[in-house]
């Protein structure tokens, strides 16, 4: 899917979430970037099938 990675995402949340989040990912053994970039992925995939449904169907010829 991804051939490199090619920009950088900086956000602030509490510290406290970061940790615990962080903790969880090493119990995991999983990356915590890692785990960001699925949770974007399967919300992207989430969000755009909801959105295909909800938009007006066009209707073609009679």
């Amino acid at each position: 899917m991804m051939k490199g990675k090619d920009s950088g995402f900086r956000i602030r949340v509490e510290r406290e979430l970061r940790d615990e989040f962080v903790a969880a990912c090493r119990a995991q053994d999983r990356p915590a970037a890692q785990v960001l970039r699925d949770f974007m992925r399967r919300y992207i995939l989430e969000h755009s099938l909801k959105n295909e449904e909800a938009k007006p169907r066009e209707e073609g010829p009679v």
